[in-house]
């Protein structure tokens, strides 16, 4: 159970990676690894919603935000090995693309170059994303404060 518990934990980083990528950032970095690929399709990416929830403070009571558009997919290459993707919005190909760098990211010859030439890469401009959109709320961020009045004791 240990043993599966640590092959989950990186499975679930590079699905998460892959699951909030734009689709060019994407299309750019694994177009390649799709060229000539022998698979078979367990599921072509099709369009569907799903409900996203929340919880009051992070831990409280938990209730329906509203629904969001996700596209997936699910293939299964030639040695048996299943990759699955799921993706915001409705790019159908961003979607077989992840499905594809998922399972090609599970044989064992593939990972290191897989995770350098992709994963990576695509971590990186999400960062640079969220840094830049953190600078610019930053720059909007007002400053509140108190002066004390005349009258009220000190």
């Amino acid at each position: 159970m240990e043993a599966e518990q640590t092959a989950i934990a990186p499975r679930s980083d590079w699905l998460g990676i892959l699951s909030r990528s734009i689709g060019s950032e994407l299309e750019a970095l694994a177009s390649e690894l799709a060229t000539g690929l022998a698979f078979e399709w367990l599921r072509t990416p099709d369009v569907g919603l799903v409900m996203v929830r929340g919880r009051a403070g992070g831990t409280g009571n938990v209730f329906n935000l509203g629904e969001m558009t996700v596209t997936r997919a699910s293939m299964r290459l030639e040695d048996g090995i299943v990759g699955h993707g799921y993706v915001q919005g409705r790019d159908k190909r961003q979607a077989e693309l992840a499905a594809i760098v998922d399972a090609l990211l599970q044989r064992p010859e593939r990972y290191e170059e897989i995770m350098a030439k992709v994963i990576e890469p695509l971590r990186e401009l999400a960062e640079a994303r969220r840094l830049k959109q953190s600078h610019k709320a930053a720059a909007t961020k007002v400053e509140f404060f108190t002066m004390v009045r005349g009258e009220n004791p000190a």
